[in-house]
């Protein structure tokens, strides 16, 4: 996590460079609007913006160079920095000088401070390039955050807004929102001004403010499904149907979730523990962490008929003209056969 950088930003400490890489938006934000804090008299004009997808580093860094006009130092923000990554040149629209990008981050600007953004799972570590910039940096990991220390941020993030959340109430909060940062600190947000910025989230406060995501609704009528739970699964899919969601669109998350129960079980056969399943399948760790820990999964042979039977159902639904929620109904009267 970015805690300890955040520090000293907001004590004052600024770098001339940094690096923010990985994938969670939301520590970039929160990182740009602290160093912004941290230069109170900056003004919007010396805030300045690139796209290196469609502008050469050198423009970026000859602005560095460039005196701020009235004031102490400028803010650039250089994003989508992909020379740090592996990737084909020949395919890139924009040529990068990056000789002069490692000679000038030897010796940086001392009136500007450069926040290059390279907003990818895992840079090029081999690249000479990506070497200079880590070694001169101060980098900033977005990591994906999961299990503990995701709730662990919730509770600080709901702290800031003054108010306190339990970590019950934030893996709560997890299940019914999802995992992406930013989602949940706008709900926190939100929660916060309902509650006058004070006081504790309950659980009650989440399902009453807090809508649940397709995806997350679709997590609990598979579970229900597979466990035999007929009314509690039609339930749930009557919900759904009431929000708007189509039965084409269900019926095609129901087969991922079904197609990652049958990669999560190859996967945990071969010896693969939960954090390796998650990242070869590319799913985040609490999805797979729910379905090791599901003692009531079908056997392979039953999780592959149910894939082929929702081939069938989502033919139906896409030919049929008639009352096609109808269909999918169906499918969760039958009886569920371990």
């Amino acid at each position: 996590m970015a805690n300890a950088q955040w520090k000293k930003i907001e004590s004052g400490q600024l770098a001339s460079v940094y690096l923010l890489t990985g994938v969670e938006q939301h520590i970039f934000d929160s990182t740009i609007k602290r160093i912004v804090k941290a230069m109170p008299d900056i003004e919007e004009s010396s805030i300045i913006r690139y796209d290196l997808d469609e502008t050469p580093v050198e423009i970026v860094l000859e602005e560095a160079d460039t005196l701020p006009f009235l004031e102490d130092r400028k803010l650039i923000i250089a994003n989508n920095a992909s020379f740090l990554k592996a990737s084909d040149k020949s395919k890139e629209k924009v040529v990068h000088n990056l000789e002069y990008l490692q000679s000038w981050l030897s010796n940086p600007s001392p009136t500007a401070i450069v926040v290059f953004v390279a907003p990818y799972e895992k840079l090029d570590g081999r690249l000479r390039v990506t070497k200079t910039i880590l070694q001169k940096a101060e980098v900033i990991e977005a990591a994906r955050l999961t299990g503990r220390d995701l709730t662990t941020w919730i509770q600080q993030e709901a702290g800031s807004y003054g108010v306190q959340i339990s970590a019950e109430t934030s893996q709560l909060l997890v299940d019914w929102a999802g995992d992406d940062m930013l989602m949940l600190s706008n709900e926190l947000l939100k929660i916060a001004l309902f509650m006058g910025n004070d006081g504790e989230v309950t659980e009650d406060i989440i399902e009453k403010l807090v809508p649940r995501t397709p995806e997350m609704d679709v997590f609990r009528l598979t579970d229900a499904y597979l466990a035999g739970k007929v009314k509690e699964a039609i339930s749930i899919y009557h919900d759904l149907l009431r929000n708007g969601e189509e039965p084409i669109m269900l019926t095609s998350l129901l087969a991922g979730q079904i197609r990652l129960m049958v990669h999560v079980s190859s996967l945990q056969r071969k010896g693969y523990h939960g954090q390796q399943i998650a990242k070869t399948l590319n799913v985040h760790p609490y999805r797979v962490k729910l379905m090791m820990e599901n003692r009531q999964l079908p056997s392979m042979d039953r999780l592959l008929e149910l894939l082929s039977k929702l081939a069938e159902i989502d033919y139906k639904l896409k030919s049929s003209s008639g009352k096609r929620e109808r269909i999918l109904e169906l499918f969760f009267m039958e009886p569920m056969r371990l």
